[in-house]
């Protein structure tokens, strides 16, 4: 089995190209003076690592420069691996409640219900017991989605007909959950737009009702977001934080994009941790995030 590294190195091997190429023809043969650092914010932003926190990194980096010089690949590693602070991946291993209650959401398209089953299977491979509520009940074949998930890990689910109201089914999942004596409720919500007002409001409504039921739940409030979508991301991940408080991020579809340093600008800017990286279809795809591993598997020159 492939370590994090490989992983990581294989999914950003687009964002990489577009990084440590660029960089390694800018520096060849220069000193690092300012101009050779406008030209390292510009690759940056290239990546979609966005202008204002590019335009940071490139201080900090003038800053590392000046303070003690050396190896240009050296130094920006060690300004972006300030970014994330360490200990911040996804731990299927650490319940502090039970029943230990994920909210998770996202648009359409971005892997959520995806991203849920495969959280499902690595929490019974623990030997957890595992339920999902199935509170995507604008959808149609949301439900149905979800219950494949479950069959394949071995999860009970908490599902209504289509049309139900979700906060309802949250309450009823949170309630089974705490009488079956689950270990983890994971709960999927309709995938929705951000700038759609009235869904954002349901999924407030969600909250609402899970912490009616549990006390702390949902104890993670987990988004997901689409890498390929860039700086859209950013945007999403603003509005859903001000509805939700997120406690955590899932970027996928690492694998298929040159726009994978929109994870400095989401960590940065938001101020929310990374947790979870999907780099692909299989179970074992979807990654804890590891800061200095990613930045190492971005820069890797080998």
């Amino acid at each position: 089995m492939q370590g994090f590294f490989d992983r990581i190195r294989a999914g950003l091997s687009r964002t990489r190209s577009a990084v440590v190429e660029a960089v390694a023809d800018a520096v060849s043969d220069r000193r690092l003076d300012d101009d050779l650092l406008d030209e390292i914010e510009e690759i940056l932003i290239a990546a979609d690592v966005g202008v204002d926190t590019s335009a940071a990194i490139a201080g900090g980096l003038r800053t590392r420069v000046r303070d003690s010089g050396g190896d240009a690949f050296e130094l920006l590693a060690a300004e972006l691996e300030a970014i994330f602070p360490p200990g911040e991946g996804f731990d299927v291993t650490h319940l502090p409640a039970r029943p230990w209650v994920i909210l998770v959401a996202g648009v359409n398209g971005a892997g959520k219900t995806t991203t849920i089953g495969k959280l499902a299977q690595r929490y019974a491979g623990e030997h957890r017991k595992v339920m999902m509520a199935g509170c995507d009940t604008f959808r149609a074949g949301a439900v149905a989605q979800l219950q494949v998930w479950a069959e394949r890990a071995g999860a009970e689910i908490v599902r209504s007909r289509q049309g139900a109201d979700p906060g309802a089914v949250a309450f009823d999942a949170a309630q089974a959950a705490r009488a079956r004596d689950a270990d983890v409720l994971l709960v999927d919500t309709a995938g929705r737009l951000h700038t759609h007002v009235n869904l954002m409001e349901e999924l407030k409504k969600i909250r609402r009702s899970l912490a009616r039921c549990l006390d702390g739940a949902p104890h993670e409030r987990l988004l997901v977001l689409d890498a390929t979508t860039g700086q859209n991301a950013l945007a999403q991940a603003r509005e859903f934080h001000s509805a939700l408080e997120l406690t955590g991020l899932a970027l996928t579809k690492l694998d298929g994009t040159a726009c994978g340093g929109i994870a400095f600008a989401l960590r940065r800017e938001l101020d929310v941790p990374i947790r979870l990286l999907g780099l692909g279809e299989g179970l074992d795809d979807l990654q804890p995030f590891d800061g200095p591993e990613f930045v190492r598997a971005l820069l890797d020159r080998g």
